[in-house]
């Protein structure tokens, strides 16, 4: 039977990690969104002050299996800051393959980040999920995640294009 690694990604990794990003940008009805290339996550995770990290689910064979390893699932993050908190942590993306969920991988994703928020110092692990993907939410509530939108009330917004240049007199 294979095992899984979850590992920090290499800049080798991010031709598979792309493939990920659309494929959960598809899982997500968001396919058109996805403008990164292969060469801005090479740019944007692995040069001196990265913007962002990225772990990876990997599936390795058996002994005697004749397929290398596989990545099936990653989780990308980056570091925020909270002005009531302090050092936070937010998990941007969470995938794992179809074919792959159900065995715990995206759990170990998880528990990694916030094994790595605790070893730097970060009260808070963060994440959004879309309101009709109740899947994640039941999983995010089982490893003890509270939804800010039911006990809070907080929505998330962002200036994106135009709007963005408008707002910064552009």
């Amino acid at each position: 039977m294979a095992s899984v690694l979850i590992r920090e990604a290499k800049e080798g990794d991010c031709g598979n990690i792309l493939r990920l990003i659309r494929e959960l940008a598809e899982y997500e009805k968001l396919s058109d969104q996805v403008k990164i290339s292969e060469e801005a996550l090479r740019a944007d995770g692995f040069g001196e002050n990265p913007f962002y990290h990225c772990l990876v689910a990997e599936i390795l064979p058996a002994p005697g299996e004749p397929q290398g390893p596989c990545v099936v699932g990653y989780g990308l993050y980056y570091f925020i800051y909270s002005t009531w908190k302090g050092r936070n942590i937010y998990l941007e993306d969470i995938y794992v393959k179809p074919e792959y969920r159900g065995q715990g991988i995206g759990s170990k994703i998880i528990k990694k980040v916030a094994e790595v928020a605790l070893d730097k110092g970060c009260s808070q692990l963060r994440l959004a999920v879309l309101d009709w993907n109740k899947g994640a939410m039941d999983l995010y509530k089982a490893l003890g995640a509270q939804d800010l939108t039911e006990a809070e009330g907080w929505h998330c917004f962002r200036f994106e294009g135009e709007a963005m240049r408008e707002l910064a007199g552009k």
